[in-house]
């Protein structure tokens, strides 16, 4: 494939014995999750494989489970297709440090440390803010920023992600978000979920975190690369280290322009995605934003089995 995208998901995508078909399959990914657990000094891989489900929810576990289980993944994908390489790189929010790693900005014991840091950071936020969000279907994004803006003088209401067309999140104070919530419907949203996290990712909540994880940002040595990188807050194609740096500070606090990201990638021509761990809720949004082109979920071993069928049909062709 000339043009392939490696993409990665985030926190609400976890589920209890994820990646323990590639831990017992695969040597890498087992020596993954060992890394990982001596890096920080606890058994990760015990948490992920046997949860219980509400350990494995909690913020400060889920997001650093997600990161390396998606490595693990990777790292098989790599070894079993070697010539399968990303000509860009994308994450949904936490997604987009794998997607650093996976474009080969930044190493996997750095990153996982970024990865650590940003999950307690953003738990304690929400901890000391008791904050909310909900998913609003069938309203446009424009007519979701408007009833936002309309509702925000006092800021406790913020759009935190542009998912795909039809499905925007909101996210603030309980009272910002249930004020939004009725003027949402009023407005005519189909439907309005509330959102099974701890607390207001992606919005000025989590001003604090984003204050504590800048230093660690700044510091952290992120190179450049050959594979190009999709990132959140613009909703585009990031080069210079400096801002790199700036929008993975900025997303903290910052609507996800996932869906924009996206259709970036289609304006260039990218010709196969991969979603590159738990679930498979960005292939679904791949397919609500109506793209063309195929996304392959590779959750599982047996999804391997269908990276090798496309890349046979693929050198067939030619």
């Amino acid at each position: 494939m000339n043009q392939t995208a490696f993409l990665f998901p985030g926190q609400g995508a976890q589920y209890p014995g994820m990646g323990k078909d590639f831990f017992d399959a695969f040597s890498i990914a087992r020596q993954t999750f060992e890394e990982a657990d001596d890096l920080l000094s606890f058994h990760l891989s015990k948490v992920i494989f046997e949860g219980p489900e509400d350990l494995l929810t909690k913020t400060q576990n889920s997001q650093v489970a997600i990161f390396v289980n998606s490595v693990a993944i990777l790292r098989v994908l790599q070894q079993q297709f070697s010539d399968l390489n990303p000509s860009v790189c994308s994450g949904l929010s936490l997604g987009e440090y794998t997607a650093l790693f996976a474009s080969g900005r930044i190493e996997f014991g750095e990153c996982l440390r970024l990865v650590y840091l940003r999950a307690q950071f953003l738990s304690e936020a929400c901890e000391k803010t008791d904050g909310a969000m909900s998913a609003v279907l069938g309203l446009s994004s424009q007519d979701v920023e408007a009833v936002v803006h309309s509702l925000n003088p006092s800021d406790s209401v913020w759009v935190a992600n542009y998912n795909c067309p039809g499905q925007t999140v909101i996210s603030g104070t309980r009272d910002g978000v249930a004020a939004a919530v009725e003027a949402l419907k009023a407005k005519g949203a189909k439907r309005i979920i509330p959102l099974q996290v701890h607390g207001a990712f992606h919005s000025g909540l989590m001003r604090s975190a984003e204050e504590k994880l800048a230093p660690a940002i700044e510091h952290a040595n992120i190179c450049k690369s050959t594979a190009a990188i999709v990132m959140n807050v613009p909703g585009d194609y990031v080069d210079e280290i400096h801002f790199v740096k700036e929008n993975l500070r900025r997303q903290v606090t910052h609507s996800v322009r996932w869906e924009q990201g996206i259709r970036a990638m289609m304006k260039r021509q990218v010709e196969l995605y991969l979603e590159i761990g738990c679930s498979r809720t960005l292939t679904g949004m791949n397919k609500k934003i109506g793209m063309a082109e195929p996304t392959i979920s590779i959750d599982k071993v047996p999804d391997l089995d269908g990276i090798a069928e496309l890349l046979f049909s693929y050198k067939g062709a030619r």
